[in-house]
């Protein structure tokens, strides 16, 4: 291997870690209050990182002795990298493509608690008659981004015969689909269908992958295989508050939550955070399935052994990987949190 390769890919571990340092504002340095944990997520300040602020915000963390900082993410930002480098101690993952690909390289990383059931990506058209369901789908022309091809655009092949040369570049511009009446999209369900209906004033019509069978989870806890085998109390005090803040953030008030989104994310408004709080719910993005037994983070190794035996089939990931080293379903599947979720609801 070329040494200049080794030395500049060293290099650029060694500035995510600077950068993600110099990324947390002084006041978010903590309260030297239990055991500090940096948490970084995997985008900007949003509703679909609620349950880890509602957690912040009402001292769930700090009541298991966790001194917490969330850490947000944007453009550019590589959660794996930055755990990786040990710069923070836990991650978000955003799809089971996450853990599966640290397994590929060997980054002894692994998915500690999946935050959402459902993976929210969506795919988005015009109101059209001739378009009532994916099925439909085929042979048309959709734009999705460079990453999609090698990640869900693979599921949609496998599963309903699409062909890589529908595919048309999507660069989150919704310009292009606005203006074309026969256009479809990729999005993600909180978001596109609602900016898309406020600036265009047509209602898109929208289908959720997880609503026709992709089998993904989404927005994992994740953290290093050193940190499980050593600290494993650690790692379920850190879910434990952080399904406890899901539910506090889903059916309590959530508006603690969302003066800290806001803090953080000058961008964010009341209506969207609003917006994709409902969506989330009525989807059954965060609680639904498994979750309504085993509490909210559930995984399982029968959707585990789906997303990867289908995701194999179709050339994503090698036949023979050993699947199971992306997640561990020690610490969740333990119904922590329907206590709370019984007395917001009364049911």
């Amino acid at each position: 291997m070329n040494r200049n390769l080794i030395i500049g890919g060293l290099a650029a571990l060694v500035l995510v870690a600077i950068v993600a340092v110099l990324a947390i504002r002084p006041a978010d340095r903590g309260t030297g209050e239990g055991t500090r944990v940096v948490f970084a997520t995997d985008w900007k300040a949003q509703a679909e990182h609620g349950g880890f602020y509602q957690a912040l915000a009402k001292g769930y963390y700090k009541d298991a002795g966790l001194d917490v900082v969330i850490q947000q993410g944007g453009p550019g930002v590589n959660v794996p990298q930055l755990l990786a480098t040990d710069t923070v101690q836990f991650g978000m993952g955003s799809n089971s493509f996450i853990p599966l690909n640290a397994v590929v390289a060997n980054a002894n990383l692994r998915a500690v608690m999946a935050s959402f059931q459902k993976d929210p990506q969506v795919l988005i058209t015009h109101p059209r008659d001739d378009v009532k369901s994916i099925a439909d789908m085929k042979g048309k022309p959709i734009m999705v981004s460079d990453a999609t091809t090698s990640a869900f655009w693979q599921w949609l092949k496998v599963k309903y015969d699409f062909t890589d040369d529908q595919i048309r570049k999507y660069t989150f511009n919704l310009a292009p689909f606005i203006t074309d009446p026969k256009a479809i999209q990729e999005g993600y369900l909180s978001s596109e269908p609602y900016t898309i209906e406020r600036e265009a004033k047509f209602k898109p019509q929208v289908f959720l992958l997880s609503d026709y069978g992709y089998p993904g989870y989404a927005a994992f806890i994740m953290t290093r295989d050193d940190m499980i085998d050593e600290n494993p109390e650690l790692v379920q005090k850190f879910v434990e508050a952080s399904i406890r803040g899901w539910v506090d953030y889903l059916y309590g008030d959530p508006s603690p939550a969302n003066a800290l989104i806001k803090k953080d994310n000058p961008e964010m408004t009341d209506d969207l955070l609003t917006h994709a709080i409902a969506t989330m719910k009525e989807h059954g993005i965060v609680d639904s399935g498994d979750t309504e037994t085993l509490g909210i983070g559930a995984m399982t190794d029968k959707r585990w052994q789906e997303f990867y035996d289908t995701m194999s089939e179709a050339g994503v990931f090698p036949k023979g990987l050993n699947y199971h080293k992306a997640y561990t379903l020690e610490f969740v599947n333990r119904g922590v949190g329907l206590d709370l979720k019984k007395e917001l609801t009364g049911k």
